[in-house]
């Protein structure tokens, strides 16, 4: 066992070199690939340093544009709010004038049938019932005379009882 311990010793020391190599070996590579991300970064600021100026220029130019466009746009949105509400009250009063405006033709319109009605009642009993009796008085001296006539003939000319079997046949 004694002589297996020098040789793990000789590998261990021949590992750790090695991890040195590639440790070296390793922070080149990366102090390389540092550098050049700091030149790539260096020109990148150089590009982008000069449009992010534009922009803000920019920004700073067109800001008070932009407040007045959303004061604008806020004072818009006020007036139409109040010329609907203004719509809304012209309409309701409207239509609430028009509602009026019916009840008051309807009622109109009822009083004036009612009239007609009484009126049409009253012609018929001041006309028409006068014009019934006297047109019923008129029938009763025709049917009377009639009568005192028709013992000898009848409207036809023929003497009673003549035809009257026939027309009773006919009489439905």
């Amino acid at each position: 066992m004694e002589t297996w311990m020098p040789i793990f010793v000789g590998v261990v020391a021949l590992a750790v070199v090695i991890q040195t190599i590639i440790l070296a070996v390793m922070a080149v590579v990366v102090s390389k690939t540092a550098k050049r991300v700091e030149e790539i970064a260096g020109e990148v600021h150089g590009r982008v340093n000069p449009i992010l100026s534009r922009i803000q220029i920019l920004v700073e130019e067109s800001q008070p544009r932009i407040n007045a466009v959303i004061v604008d746009a806020a004072e818009i949105s006020s007036l139409a709010r109040e010329q609907a509400q203004r719509v809304d009250r012209v309409m309701t009063e409207s239509l609430e004038r028009l509602r009026l405006q019916m009840l008051h033709l309807d009622q109109m319109v009822t009083g004036a049938m009612e009239s007609v009605e009484d009126a049409g009642t009253k012609v018929r009993r001041t006309v028409w019932a006068p014009v019934r009796s006297v047109t019923a008085v008129v029938r009763g001296i025709q049917t009377g005379l009639d009568f005192y006539r028709g013992n000898r003939r009848r409207d036809d000319g023929a003497p009673v009882g003549v035809g009257d079997q026939q027309d009773d046949d006919l009489f439905i």
